[in-house]
C-alpha cells in the first residue's frame, strides 16, 4: 500500500447513472481506512456509452460524417483512449459517490487499487483514506495564562547598546592569556575512559577531534559543553588535558551522561576591541548623541518585548489545548509536516554556513526531531480547526491580503510577484489559507484567555 498523499481526478460524472453504489468500509487504523467501492456493470457500460457518443460526435474518420460513424468503427478506432477516459471516469464517479455513501470525515487520499474496468462487467475499485480523528475540544475559552513583563530598564538599554558595540568589534591577536570574552582558535582531541571518541560516536567527528575551531570564552556558545570556558588563562601555544561532562540530553546519543578528557592546544588568542562611542559610531546609529541612541535602542526593545509577549502566550495556548485532549493522528498530515519540518531545518542551517556533509551526518536526528515537531503542530492544527469551525472563525481577503503583504515584505518581493507565483501552485495556496486561519484562531483564543502576572490584562 503506499503512503504517498495523491490528488484523484476530478471529471464530470454521467447523471443518468448517478445513484448510491454498493461500499465495503474497513478500519486499517483509527485515522485510517480501506474503502472498497462496487459499480455494477450496467453503470460501467452506462460510462462507455456516453463516452462513445462524445467520440462519435467529434470524431473525424473516412467515409463518415461526423456522428454517423457506427459504433463498433469507433471503438475500434479509439480503443486506447476510450479505455483510458472510461477508466478515468469509473474511479472518479466511485471516488465521489463512494464518499458520499460512507460519509467518512476525509483528510487525505493516500492509495487507490483499480482492478480491471471493462465495459459489461463490475469495477470494484478500492481507495485507501486518511479521516479526520475523533475527538472533541470544549474548554477553550477563559483559559488561565501567564503574561512576560513588557517593562523595559536602564540595564536593558545600556546591555542592548553594549551588544551593538560588540557587533562592531575588532579582534585583534594578542601575546597574554585567554580572557572571558576573547576568541580562542584551539585544537581538541577526545577520549572516554582511554577510548578516542571517535571510535564512539563515528557519524559525528566534530566531537571527536578537531584540528582547529574558535570559540568565545564564556559565551555558552561551544559545540563541547564546559569546554571552551577551561581555555581561561591559557596563552597561545599552551597545552592541557581537560575534562568535561556531557549533559544526559545533549545531542549525540552515544556521549550523553558520560565523562570525557580532551587535550586541547591553544592556537591563537583575539582581543575583542569596543569601538568607542563617539561622533563617528552614533552617525553609524544614525543618531546625534547617547540620548537619542537610548531613545531609539528603548522603543526596539518596547516592541520586542511586545512581540516576545504574545508569542509565548501563543506557545502557553498551543501547549495547554495540545495537553487537553488526547487523540491518534493522521500519518499523511504527519508525513507532509515532517517533510516540511526537515526542509526548515536544512534550509536554516545551510544559510547559516553548516556543510552538507555536516547535515547527513546528522540526518537521523534531525528527522526524529523534525517528526516530533511534526506530530505537535499536526496535532495542535486540528483543534485549531474544530474551534474555527466552531467559532465560525474564516479567511477573509483582507486577511489574505495582509498575509501577501507580508510574505512579499519578508522575502524582498513585490506583493504582485508573490500573488502570481501563489495562484501556480494550489497545495501552496491552500497551505497559506490554513496557516492564516490557524493564527487568526489563536489569536482569537489568547484574546478569549486570563492574563495573570505582569501587565495582567484581559489579552
Amino acid at each position: 500500500m503506499s503512503s504517498t498523499v495523491r490528488a484523484f481526478p476530478r471529471v464530470a460524472i454521467n447523471p443518468e447513472s448517478s445513484h448510491p453504489v454498493k461500499i465495503d468500509l474497513q478500519d486499517v487504523t483509527e485515522t485510517r481506512k480501506t474503502l472498497a467501492v462496487t459499480l455494477d456493470a450496467n453503470e460501467v457500460e452506462a460510462e462507455e456509452k456516453g463516452l462513445l457518443s462524445q467520440f462519435s460526435g467529434m470524431a473525424k474518420i473516412p467515409g463518415f460524417r461526423p456522428g454517423k460513424a457506427p459504433v463498433a468503427i469507433v471503438r475500434k478506432k479509439f480503443a486506447k483512449e476510450i479505455a483510458g477516459e472510461l477508466n478515468q471516469r469509473v474511479v472518479s464517479k466511485a471516488y465521489k459517490e463512494g464518499l458520499k455513501e460512507a460519509k467518512v470525515n476525509l483528510i487525505n487520499p493516500i492509495d487507490v487499487k483499480e482492478g480491471e474496468i471493462k465495459a459489461g462487467q463490475e469495477a470494484v475499485i478500492t481507495f485507501t483514506l486518511d479521516v479526520r480523528p475523533d475527538f472533541k475540544v470544549d474548554s477553550y475559552k477563559g483559559i488561565e495564562l501567564e503574561g512576560l513583563s513588557e517593562e523595559v530598564s536602564d540595564n536593558d538599554v545600556d546591555e542592548a547598546i553594549e551588544n551593538i558595540r560588540k557587533e562592531r568589534a575588532e579582534f585583534s591577536p594578542v601575546e597574554r592569556e585567554a580572557q572571558k570574552g576573547d576568541y580562542v582558535k584551539f585544537s581538541h582531541e577526545g577520549t572516554i575512559d582511554g577510548k578516542p571518541i571517535s571510535e564512539i560516536v563515528e557519524d559525528k567527528p566534530v566531537y571527536a577531534k578537531m584540528p582547529q575551531t574558535w570559540e568565545e570564552i564564556g559565551s555558552d556558545q561551544g559545540l563541547i559543553p564546559g569546554l571552551g570556558d577551561q581555555l581561561e588563562g591559557l596563552k597561545t601555544g599552551d597545552k592541557k588535558d581537560l575534562e568535561v561532562e556531557f549533559p544526559a540530553d545533549f545531542t549525540a546519543e552515544g556521549l550523553q551522561g558520560l565523562k570525557a578528557v580532551y587535550s586541547v592546544e591553544l592556537l591563537e588568542v583575539r582581543e575583542r576591541k569596543l569601538p568607542e562611542m563617539d561622533e563617528a559610531f552614533f552617525e553609524s546609529q544614525q543618531v546625534k548623541n547617547l540620548d537619542e541612541l537610548k531613545e531609539r535602542v528603548s522603543g526596539w526593545l518596547k516592541n520586542q518585548k511586545a512581540q516576545e509577549r504574545r508569542a509565548d502566550l501563543r506557545r502557553q495556548i498551543s501547549e495547554k489545548l495540545m495537553g487537553s485532549v488526547d487523540f491518534p493522528l493522521p500519518g499523511s498530515l504527519i508525513e507532509v509536516e515532517t517533510e516540511n519540518a526537515m526542509r526548515q531545518v536544512v534550509t536554516e542551517n545551510m544559510r547559516r554556513g553548516i556543510p552538507q556533509e555536516q547535515l547527513e551526518e546528522n540526518k537521523e536526528d534531525i528527522h526524529a526531531q523534525s517528526r516530533k515537531n511534526a506530530e505537535n503542530r499536526v496535532k495542535l492544527q486540528l483543534i485549531l480547526d474544530q474551534v474555527a469551525g466552531k467559532e465560525e472563525i474564516e479567511v477573509t481577503d483582507q486577511d489574505m491580503s495582509q498575509f501577501i503583504f507580508n510574505q512579499a515584505y519578508q522575502s524582498g518581493q513585490k506583493p504582485e510577484q508573490f500573488v502570481k507565483e501563489l495562484k501556480k501552485d494550489q497545495n501552496r495556496l491552500r497551505m497559506a489559507q490554513q496557516s492564516v486561519l490557524f493564527d487568526k484562531t489563536l489569536e482569537f483564543l489568547i484574546d478569549e484567555s486570563t492574563v495573570k502576572g505582569a501587565e495582567s490584562e484581559k489579552s
